[in-house]
């Protein structure tokens, strides 16, 4: 097993939701993590070896470059109590395509774990790197949240998380 480290300066988390006035995005890095798979000719993954990762950011990374906003999204997800994303790999699978794999695992956010499954992309940039990227559309009512609504405005549940994750394998690897 090789283990790879999350790089946080070249991984980003992309957010979007939707609002009746219009469209709220953010983009940030900080994520942190790692990820250990059993890498076989080609740049495949050994899937029997059963490859484990973990990967999290500090809500306080993330922001829409509105202040009103971003306070909102703070209180109501109560970031002193809950400080953190969390996503954990259980499980990887062939996805049936070059390159393509799909995953199982949970998401931690708000004190509430969730099941998650979807399709990521592995990709070899450089000699000892990996990227994953990939994306899943969130109800955030899963996570115990209520939308919210900012004066007039209403947000709307569905949220689409999109990952790119670059990590570097550990010097001992």
């Amino acid at each position: 097993m090789v283990r790879y480290t999350v790089l946080p300066r070249e991984s980003r988390v992309w957010i979007d939701a939707r609002s009746s006035l219009h469209p709220i995005q953010s983009e940030s890095t900080g994520l942190e993590g790692w990820f250990e798979a059993e890498v076989q000719g080609g740049g495949r993954i050994n899937l029997a070896a059963a490859p484990r990762g973990r990967v999290e950011i500090a809500i306080d990374q993330l922001s829409s470059g509105n202040p009103l906003y971003d306070r909102e999204m703070r209180r109501r997800t109560d970031s002193r109590r809950y400080p953190q994303i969390v996503g954990e790999l259980a499980l990887m699978e062939d996805g049936g395509r070059d390159g393509r794999y799909r995953m199982r695992g949970d998401v931690s956010f708000h004190g509430r774990t969730c099941p998650v499954e979807d399709e990521m992309t592995l990709t070899w940039p450089a000699e000892g790197r990996l990227c994953l990227e990939g994306e899943h559309e969130f109800d955030i009512r899963d996570f115990a949240m209520e939308p919210p609504k900012i004066m007039m405005f209403r947000v709307y549940p569905d949220v689409t998380v999109r990952v790119r994750i670059v990590a570097e394998a550990d010097g001992d690897a």
